[in-house]
């Protein structure tokens, strides 16, 4: 290797590692972005939710507006990694209509990259601030926003339109997250035979 190339490399390496550091110094005088689990110190005295006290940029579980979703597949295209589910078909009552009967989104396997977010042309699809998902069955993790019994149709864009109703953000997903929290099922009740006969197993 000729001596001109080999101090290149180790310009390029030097100029490499100035830059890393410079970054990694410069978070040292900003102000730290993370907070406790149970939320700020105000936020506890006003007894408020932790998710309330996020920023507003907090990409937490995904929520869909099936008032303003267009059923424009955007979303499902976009995703990597085939998080969301959606599934068109014709209207019973009016065959020349389309509903959707499916729009799942599994916040188990989402990476929360929001690159769902982005081609939505309405703003249906939204990342939360929910972010407490604790579940015994990954499969509970999926989130159905559309009940089949009651297929939804999708939003028609008014001609010219720049702004779309939508709902409170997290009003949609939160009573969805809350439904994870259900009891256990109850432990089967043993006989008393039974439990003689197990506690004499332990025993042995």
């Amino acid at each position: 290797m000729p001596v001109s190339q080999y101090l290149a490399n180790i310009k390029d390496t030097v100029q490499s590692a100035w830059e890393g550091m410079t970054v990694t110094f410069s978070y040292l005088f900003r102000r730290p972005m993370t907070v406790q689990y149970a939320g700020p110190e105000k936020a506890r005295e006003k007894h408020e939710l932790v998710q309330d006290t996020l920023p507003s940029r907090y990409r937490g579980f995904l929520e869909v507006d099936l008032a303003i979703c267009t059923a424009c597949n955007a979303c499902e295209r976009a995703c990597p990694i085939n998080v969301i589910a959606i599934e068109i078909e014709k209207d019973p009552a009016n065959p020349k209509l389309r509903v959707m009967t499916r729009f799942d989104i599994d916040e188990g396997k989402c990476m929360f990259c929001g690159l769902c977010v982005e081609p939505c042309p309405t703003g249906s699809i939204q990342h939360t601030r929910e972010f407490e998902g604790t579940q015994r069955t990954l499969s509970n993790m999926v989130l159905r926003f559309v009940d089949p019994a009651k297929p939804a149709p999708p939003y028609k864009v008014a001609k010219g339109a720049t702004a779309f109703p939508r709902a409170v953000l997290g009003s949609i997903t939160r009573p969805l997250v809350k439904a994870w929290d259900s009891p256990p099922p109850p432990l089967p009740i043993e006989s008393a035979e039974e439990a003689m006969a197990h506690a004499a197993k332990k025993a042995h």
